[in-house]
């Protein structure tokens, strides 16, 4: 599968207009990938608060752009309403669901499935408290709006997004994220432009991992790297090499492991490539 991926269909569980109104009365526009795993990418005025389904989650940057994630479970409709002053609109958007098979692996090491070691249980809890701090993280750009590419040249799918997984016989959470299978020191390059949230070398089940940050709350992660060529706090721009591809952690072989969440919400890094820019 080659880096720059594909364009999507979009809007109405499918297509929306890729035509953005610059002039004239304030607007909600919407577009993105209207289906669960997927996202809404929306315009409005400057500062406007976006609720949705009626909680107030995000605002429009200084650009007008906003981001939304829809996780596994998202609903068949989404309300999208943008406020400010005494202006408001609002959209339903429908959702299409998702497909998500499931997936078995046995062969993993047993401290990676189930430990039990109170040291490694520690320091679980620490590599924990490090993951929030950078999926908390909220840069003020909208990196996210510029458009996506893969973040490997070459590889292959081995699990899909949102897969149910089963590990060593044991039933455990759908897996978030995509796992690329390529060479071990596969280059990694940023599918877009970022601050790195968070990088570290070896964390217990991820092994060498990276968040990148693109703006309002819109995190991607890179897990099981053999190497990593970024730090934490560093800018890094669209096609910029962050790391290498490994099988640290919790892996049976060499790929990258691609998420991506926007807020609390996890949904499929995929969806991103080839999207609609806005």
């Amino acid at each position: 599968m080659n880096r720059r991926g594909f364009t999507s269909g979009l809007l109405a569980a499918g297509a929306a207009s890729s035509a953005w109104a610059q002039a004239g009365p304030p607007t909600l526009q919407l577009t993105g990938r209207f289906i669960q795993g997927g996202f809404i990418l929306g315009r409005a005025p400057a500062g406007a608060l976006i609720f949705v389904d009626d909680e107030a989650l995000t605002a429009a940057g200084s650009g007008g752009r906003f981001f939304i994630g829809l996780d596994r479970d998202c609903g068949p409709l989404t309300r999208i309403e943008a406020r400010q002053g005494d202006w408001r609109a609002n959209e339903t958007v429908a959702i299409a669901r998702g497909d998500f098979p499931s997936q078995t692996i046995n062969g993993l090491p047993p401290t990676t499935v189930d430990p039990t070691d109170p040291a490694l249980l520690a320091r679980i809890r620490r590599e924990g408290g490090l993951k929030a701090e950078a999926y908390a993280s909220r840069v003020a750009s909208e990196d996210f709006a510029e458009g996506f590419d893969w973040p490997l040249a070459q590889f292959r799918v081995s699990s899909r997004w949102g897969s149910q997984r089963v590990l060593n016989g044991t039933p455990a959470r759908p897996h978030y994220g995509i796992d690329m299978a390529a060479p071990a020191g596969t280059e990694i390059r940023a599918p877009a432009a970022g601050l790195v949230a968070l990088a570290h070398p070896d964390m217990h089940y991820e092994g060498g991992i990276t968040f990148l940050d693109h703006g309002q709350g819109l995190i991607t992660v890179y897990l099981h790297q053999s190497r990593l060529l970024v730090e934490t706090g560093q800018r890094v721009a669209r096609g910029q090499v962050i790391g290498r591809v490994g099988s640290s952690g919790r892996a049976t072989g060499p790929h990258l492991c691609w998420r991506a969440r926007w807020r609390n919400r996890n949904f499929d890094p995929s969806t991103l490539v080839g999207s609609v820019t806005i």
